[in-house]
Formats: C-alpha cells, sequence, structure tokens
C-alpha cells in the first residue's frame, strides 16, 4: 500500500488515522477533510490533482508531528477524522431503516468509474454515474462494490495546439501514489486471477479502492506474467482496436465474475452497467453447467441474478463482434462451456439464426437479465422501440425496459462554499435530507437565505470560476508560448455567465449558437445586458468531427469582437466540472433529441443557484415545469438534421433574448433580480429532491435490487414516480 509509507510502523494512533482518511475517498465529497490536506501542502495539493495521497508521501513524519501541535489544525484533524469514523461506524442508514436484507452484496460491473479527478479512469458522463452511484451507496447503507479496469494510462490529457486541434497526452498513473492497495492472498503475495482470451491466458492483479463504506475493485493486466501485447489490454480508458475492446471487456466481465469467487464474494445482484460487462453471464452459465445443470436451468438462475442498465439510445452506439472474431476469442472457453459456435452466438443475436449478424453486448444482456431499465423515461421509451424486435409479439409499450431515471451525488458536487451556505442555513445534515421533497419546500422561504445572501453566494461562485479559468489560460498560454493576451480581461463577475461542459460528441451539438454569428454578437456584447460564454469538453481521440467542433470554438474565442467574451477551458476534468457547475448562472444543454439518454451535467448546477437552459431531451423532459428553468422548443423533432439545427438554433436565441437575459438584468433599486431569484428558488425546491442520485440508488434498490419480500416500508421511496408526482 502506498498511502503514508513513512509512518506504516508508527503507533501514534492519530497519524494512522490520518492515513486510513487518505486512503479512502470519501474525502472527496467532504470539503473540511479537503481542507487538511490542502493545508498540509496548498502546492501538492494542487500539483497532484488534489490527492490525499500524494500530499501525505511528501511530508514527512516530523512535519506532521509538528503541524499537529497546532491546537486549530489538530482540532480541525480531529473533527474530521470522528466524522469519518462515525461515518464507517453503526451510524443508522437508509438501508437499515428501511431493512434492506440481500443474501450477498450488490456487484456493479462497469468500464469507467470517475469518482475523483486525481484518479483518471473515466472518459465521461457513464463513469461519473458509475462513481456517483458508488457513492451514493455508501452514503444509502447499501451493501455494494465495483467492478472495474485500472487503467494505467487513464483517459487522455487533452491540450489544443496553436491551430485550435485537440492533441492527446497519455501520462502513466503509479499506483503507489494513489489511495489504492493491492488485493492479496491471505497467506501473502498478490491475488492472481486468469481468463482465456483466444489461445491465450491473460492474468490480472486487482487493485482495492475505498470509497467510504464500499470498495471498489480495478483489474490490472500489467503483470511479467503476460505478453506484452496483453500487458497493456487496460493501458486506457476505450483505448486500442477492437481487439483491445473485446479483450478489456472479457477482463471485465469474465475476469470480474473469477475474482469474486477468488475472494469468496458471491453477489446477490450483479449490475451491469452498459453492455461492456455482459461477458459476465457466460462465465455464470459456465459455473452452473459445471455444477451438473443444464443450459435450459442455467439460464434461469443466472437471469435471476443479473440486472442491466443501458444508456445508449443509438443503435451505433452498441459493441458489436462478428462471428470471426468471436469464434477467434471465445474458442477455448466455449468448448470448455460445451457450446457450439452458433449456440453462444445466438445469446447476442435478435435472430439467432442469422448467420451475418453479429454479437451485440445489448442483447447478451437483455436476453440474460431479469430486470433492465434506461435512465430516463424517454430514453426508456427509445430503447423499447429500439429493441423491440428481440421481442416478438410483444406491443413496444409492453417491451421489458424499464427506466430510472439518472441523478447526482449532490454533496460530492458541491463546492466547498454551497456547503458551507447551506451548513449555515439547513444545517449540517442537509445531506442526509435528499429523499425528503418536503424538507426542501423551506427553501423557497425567504427567512432561510435571504435574496442578498443568495445573490451573494451567486457573485461569489461566478468570481471564483472567472479566477479559476484565468489562471488556466495563463498557463496554457505558457505552455504554447503565445503572448499579448490580458488575462485580467477575460470575462466579468458582471457578466450573464453561460456555461457548456461536456463530451464533444457531434449530437450535442456544442457550437449550435454560433450557428449566425450576426444573432449571437450583438446580444453578448450587448452594454446593456452583456452575457459571455465557456466551454470545456473534450471530444474522443478518433472523432475528427468532434475535433473540428472544439476547433470551431476556439475560433470563435478568436473573434474580434469576442475575445475575452467566449472561452475554451482545455482539459476538461472533474476539477474543471466542479469549478463550472458551481459558476454557471445558466447551464446550455442543447444535443440533438432524442439522443441524449439522461445527461446529469445540469443537475450539479442545481445546488449552487445554477439554471437550465436545455432541449427537452433526457432529464429536463421530466425535470422541467415550466418555471424552474427554461426549455429550448418542445418535444417535437424531424428526420431533417438541418432544419432541426435551424429550428433549435432559433429557438435558443429567442429564449435568451425575450425571457433569459432579460430576467437576469432586471434589478430593483438594490440591484438584485428578484424574479431571477425566484426561479432559482423554485428550481432548487424542485430538482434538488429528485434528481439526485441517493433517490437514484434507493430506486434502484427498491425495484431492481430486491426481490419480493426483501423489503419492508419503502414506499416513502419514489415507486417509479414521474418527479412531479414525487414531490406532491
Amino acid at each position: 500500500m502506498g498511502t503514508f509509507p513513512r509512518t506504516t510502523n508508527d503507533t501514534d494512533p492519530l497519524l494512522q488515522r490520518l492515513a486510513a482518511l487518505a486512503s479512502n475517498l470519501w474525502w472527496a465529497w467532504n470539503p473540511e477533510a479537503q481542507e487538511i490536506f490542502r493545508d498540509l501542502s496548498p502546492q501538492v495539493w494542487e500539483r497532484s490533482h488534489h490527492n490525499a495521497v500524494e500530499v501525505l508521501r511528501e511530508a514527512s513524519e516530523a512535519e506532521l508531528r509538528a503541524r499537529l501541535r497546532d491546537p486549530d489544525f489538530l482540532r480541525k484533524v480531529k473533527r474530521a477524522l470522528n466524522e469519518f469514523e462515525d461515518y464507517l461506524g453503526n451510524r443508522a442508514t437508509w438501508a437499515s431503516r428501511h431493512s434492506l436484507r440481500l443474501k450477498g452484496p450488490v456487484v456493479y460491473f462497469s468500464a469507467e468509474f470517475g469518482l475523483h479527478e486525481s484518479l483518471p479512469i473515466y472518459s465521461g458522463g457513464l463513469g461519473v454515474l458509475s462513481g456517483d452511484h458508488a457513492k451514493s451507496a455508501s452514503d444509502l447503507g447499501i451493501p455494494f462494490l465495483g467492478i472495474g479496469l485500472f487503467y494505467r494510462q487513464g483517459y487522455f490529457q487533452q491540450h489544443i495546439d496553436p491551430n485550435g486541434w485537440q492533441q492527446e497526452l497519455y501520462p502513466v498513473q503509479e499506483p503507489e501514489r494513489l489511495p489504492l492497495e493491492l488485493v492479496t492472498l491471505p497467506e501473502g503475495g498478490r491475488l492472481l486471477n486468469s481468463v482465456e482470451i483466444g489461445h491465450s491466458t491473460v492474468f490480472f492483479q486487482t487493485w482495492r479502492l475505498k470509497v467510504g463504506r464500499t470498495n471498489v475493485y480495478l483489474l490490472d493486466t500489467n503483470l511479467p506474467e503476460n505478453d506484452q501485447h496483453f500487458q497493456g489490454l487496460t493501458a486506457n480508458v476505450y483505448g486500442g482496436n477492437i481487439d483491445t475492446r473485446i479483450g478489456q471487456e472479457i477482463i471485465l466481465g469474465i475476469g470480474g465474475v473469477r475474482l469474486l469467487r477468488s475472494m469468496k464474494i458471491y453477489p446477490a445482484v450483479y449490475h451491469m452497467n452498459e453492455g461492456h460487462s455482459a461477458f459476465l453471464v457466460f462465465e455464470m452459465l459456465k459455473e452452473k453447467i459445471a455444477e451438473g445443470k443444464t443450459i435450459e436451468e442455467a439460464e434461469v438462475i443466472v437471469r435471476s441474478q443479473c440486472v442491466f442498465t443501458t444508456h445508449t439510445p443509438v443503435p451505433a452506439g452498441h459493441d458489436r463482434f462478428s462471428s470471426e472474431m468471436m469464434d477467434h476469442t471465445f474458442s477455448r472457453f466455449r468448448n470448455a462451456m460445451g457450446l457450439s459456435h452458433d449456440n453462444m452466438m445466438a445469446y447476442g443475436r435478435i435472430n439467432g439464426t442469422e448467420a451475418a449478424e453479429p454479437f451485440t453486448m445489448t442483447v447478451l444482456a437483455l436476453r440474460m437479465s431479469r430486470a433492465a431499465n434506461a435512465v430516463s423515461k424517454l430514453h426508456g421509451h427509445v430503447s423499447r422501440e429500439m429493441w423491440q424486435h428481440l421481442y416478438p409479439g410483444i406491443p413496444i409499450e409492453k417491451v421489458p425496459i424499464g427506466s430510472v431515471t439518472n441523478g447526482v451525488h449532490t454533496p460530492g458536487w458541491a463546492s466547498a462554499k454551497a456547503h458551507e451556505f447551506w451548513n449555515k442555513r439547513l444545517g449540517y445534515d442537509w445531506t442526509n435530507k435528499l429523499l425528503e421533497p418536503k424538507y426542501w419546500k423551506k427553501i423557497e422561504q425567504n427567512g432561510l437565505a435571504s435574496d442578498e445572501e443568495l445573490w451573494a453566494l451567486r457573485y461569489s461562485l461566478r468570481r471564483d470560476l472567472i479566477e479559476f479559468i484565468r489562471q488556466r489560460l495563463r498557463e496554457q498560454y505558457v505552455r504554447t508560448g503565445e503572448s499579448g493576451t490580458s488575462f485580467d480581461r477575460v470575462l466579468s463577475p458582471d457578466r450573464l455567465t453561460i456555461c457548456f461542459a461536456r463530451r464533444f460528441a457531434t449530437y450535442k451539438r456544442a457550437p449550435l449558437i454560433f450557428r449566425k454569428l450576426d444573432r449571437i454578437i450583438p446580444m453578448l456584447i450587448n452594454p446593456e445586458r452583456p452575457a459571455q460564454l465557456v466551454f470545456a469538453g473534450k471530444a474522443h481521440p478518433r472523432d475528427n468531427e468532434g475535433k473540428k467542433f472544439i476547433q470551431k470554438i476556439i475560433e470563435m474565442t478568436r473573434h474580434p469582437q469576442l475575445q475575452g467574451r467566449v472561452v475554451f477551458v482545455e482539459n476538461y476534468d472533474m476539477n474543471v466540472a466542479r469549478h463550472l457547475v458551481a459558476g454557471a448562472d445558466v447551464w446550455l444543454n442543447n444535443p440533438r433529441r432524442p439522443l441524449e439518454a439522461s445527461g446529469t451535467s445540469g443537475m450539479k448546477v442545481l445546488i449552487h443557484g445554477g439554471l437550465n437552459l436545455s432541449i427537452m431531451d433526457g432529464w429536463w423532459r421530466e425535470g422541467f415545469d415550466g418555471t424552474n428553468g427554461w426549455s429550448i422548443g418542445s418535444d417535437e423533432s424531424q428526420p431533417d438534421l438541418e432544419a432541426q439545427d435551424e429550428k433549435d438554433f432559433e429557438n435558443l436565441v429567442t429564449i435568451l433574448e425575450s425571457r433569459v437575459i432579460g430576467e437576469y438584468y432586471d434589478r430593483d433599486k438594490t440591484g438584485i433580480p428578484r424574479a431571477w431569484i425566484r426561479r432559482i428558488r423554485h428550481s432548487m425546491r424542485t430538482l434538488i429532491p429528485v434528481y439526485n442520485s441517493d433517490r437514484m440508488v434507493a430506486e434502484y434498490a427498491t425495484e431492481y435490487y430486491r426481490t419480493s419480500q426483501q423489503m419492508i416500508g419503502t414506499k416513502s421511496v419514489i415507486d417509479n414516480l414521474a418527479p412531479r408526482e414525487y414531490l406532491k
């Protein structure tokens, strides 16, 4: 274990407790704990992407002992440690209060986990969703563990060259500098497992990552026992070619089950988050056949243990493998399982006898799960339409794919200032009240937090964002050798600040607002009612069209009339996102409907008093009530993409001109935008207690993880209600 190496044999319990805190990502959603490590070394904290383990590694035992003699710092440390240990102890949880009884843990398989910026084993929304799921499972006390991959080179670091083109760098992560612990055998030595890929045996070790009460296990093939090709199999998030993809998915699914068995962990539920891990059902079928079950009996048993979440609303986004690749890759495994090639292929085909049809991971997952869900109600409808041919003779509305709308881990996304603000006004337990809509009604009471206080908070968060961006741009220009820019004049804390940050997939249409410059430039530079735009995001390394979208945004940042009013922040990660969601007055989302399965970035602005301006897609179609933000257009869409883009641009500009900008600058004689703040209050009251991952995970527990009679008294949690019904 890499954490705190200088004190592993130390008898000082306080130092050991501090090492235990650094080794558990609980601190990642607790600002007071983060402050301890920031205070120990602000420089290392920033340089290491806010890595508590790295801070302790660089502090000597003598320094730590000296610092702990400061009574104020000692009090702060003890307060955080006591809170941490109480959290891990016997504190009552949602699961214990609702008598959640499962025969084993829920094991959540995901190809990426976005838990913290210091551990870049995620690429985008799917990973951040997985990380938030793990954090809320911990907060709720659900028996839960995650299975993922340790990407030693992670997802890429993004740099923008002078031509505005994205460049990718892949720095190597060192496990000993991260909150990771190698899983070992009881008698000592690393725990090794293996899988068969083609004619090769591929070994992997496992790293344990503590996330509050839960553990996430990360599988790693970078071992001398493997051929060089397989050593790099888990190097990058979604890296390499199709051979790398199928290899990673075998490690994740089949390897994940073998890890569990080697640790004598027998889950009650196998939750496949997207289809990447679906090969796990083959390993489970193989086990049952080895026990003497018929294939039909094995299928019934395996299906009863599996649930599946699909995130992808377009057919092209689902992993598919050719018959030849499946034959080569699974020949040894299939023979050991006793299946013919055609029989194995049938599990992943809609038409099992169609030889030309490739093997689809989502089909495998749907066939072999007792329950499946999409990630918003609209996405559920889209998914039922997409996969209806898998269920012949069943009407679309009866296709067995439900929906659990995504949420975000609100405490983890709330800035330190937001925590401090609401701690003083709601009490320190507000983070435990996210499943109580009635509690959040008080947010609309002016006595709790005055309009003046809310407006002061918004100004403070906007100032923080702008200064963060100025510093990032300064570093960016130093790296590229560019000069001549006055960073102190970039953006203004007095302007309406609109943010757009996400993956630069083309369907998300990042440059839509610049479709007609003669319409948008006068709006942004209006001397009486100015606005400014902040963009961030990465395009997939092989997505040149997405990179062209970034290049278009960079071009706008250099436009003579827009310099200092439009900026692009490079190297988007959870840290950048945390600043943007805190400082944004308006969070812009304009995908092509219905391609945004859910989207969660706009949920993160809520606790900061930010407002959403979005296409009626994903979660916003459920959350928007007419007064808690703004919609771009309506539920309508059309197949002519050019016509749809034109229509959505006109709707976007119209709503900005006629509603958003005017309301923001409509101030009373004291300078307070009263109507704007009323909208903030209503947004917080109606959206925070619904669009959070505590509600999401509780819904999974009540609707998907339990079987009948496993839970008592759960009617206080959402029973698949629409958000507005939930709030009644």
